[in-house]
């Protein structure tokens, strides 16, 4: 059997690891969706030029700020926290909105991503003694 402190280590550890996998997967869909952002302007007119560079741009900022935050929490450094759980409550917050736009295919996956790694950046730093 584990004891208590133990047992808050490997949640700890899960939690850490969780929190790795799923800010690389969010930055890989936010640079996916880059990608498809740059492509889908190569064959289709663009109404206004500078907003779709204004997101292609921000997506791809967004997709590096969380890779350099999965480094933090591999490193185990603190730097990584803070904007990796203001991202994920950024994430809640325009799922909300996307729910209130009936856009449910959308806003159900976003909302259990964004939750789940809000949960384990949360959870997956713990400061050094």
């Amino acid at each position: 059997m584990m004891n208590s402190s133990g047992s808050e280590s490997s949640l700890y550890s899960l939690a850490r690891r969780s929190a790795i996998l799923l800010l690389r997967i969010e930055g890989a869909i936010l640079l996916g969706l880059a990608l498809y952002l740059a492509s889908a302007s190569i064959f289709k007119t663009v109404t206004h030029p500078g907003a779709l560079g204004a997101e292609i741009a921000f997506a791809i900022v967004g997709a590096v700020g969380l890779f350099l935050c999965s480094l933090s929490y591999a490193r185990g450094t603190s730097w990584g926290r803070s904007p990796a759980v203001l991202a994920n409550l950024i994430a809640v917050g325009v799922s909300y909105y996307m729910f209130g736009g009936k856009l449910y295919v959308t806003a159900i996956p976003l909302v259990i991503l964004a939750a789940a790694t809000l949960f384990a950046t949360l959870l997956g730093y713990r400061p050094t003694e």
